[in-house]
């Protein structure tokens, strides 16, 4: 048995892209529109070559409201080389950071769609560091 992927409804396609895409930093691998379906799925996956672990994001055509929030999904987790840094990119692009890394180690934000998502440093926790260590948690995540 082998993982494929986790499959996330989302309301706003260009936004979820965006999200996960350009702010962290993950890759469209496939497309399918499904004209009679009225839907399109987009694959993606992690930055390194050999990261077989993807995430489908299914967008429905005819989707006139955003999708209720169920915190039964979980999280996704994403190990990062620097969680500082992509902390930070992503409060520069206006991604609230509801967990700061205060540990080095441990962060959440959430996508557009709200899917929790979990981003821990590889190889441990890092050294803290202002302005993570004081920061105070936003929302729920």
């Amino acid at each position: 048995m082998r993982f494929l992927h986790t499959m996330i409804r989302v309301y706003d396609l260009d936004a979820a892209l965006t999200f996960w895409c350009e702010q962290l930093g993950l890759r469209e691998v496939r497309r399918t529109e499904n004209e009679a379906g009225r839907f399109t799925l987009v694959f993606l996956q992690g930055p390194a070559s050999d990261d077989p672990a993807q995430i489908e994001l299914t967008y429905n055509w005819d989707q006139d409201e955003p999708y209720g929030m169920g915190r039964n999904f979980g999280h996704v987790a994403y190990a990062v080389d620097d969680i500082y840094a992509l902390c930070q990119k992503l409060m520069d692009a206006g991604v609230v950071i509801n967990r700061p890394p205060r540990d080095g180690r441990m962060a959440f934000v959430r996508s557009p769609d709200g899917i929790s998502v979990e981003l821990l440093q590889s190889g441990g926790a890092l050294p803290p560091q202002e302005p993570w260590a004081s920061m105070q948690n936003t929302g729920s995540w």
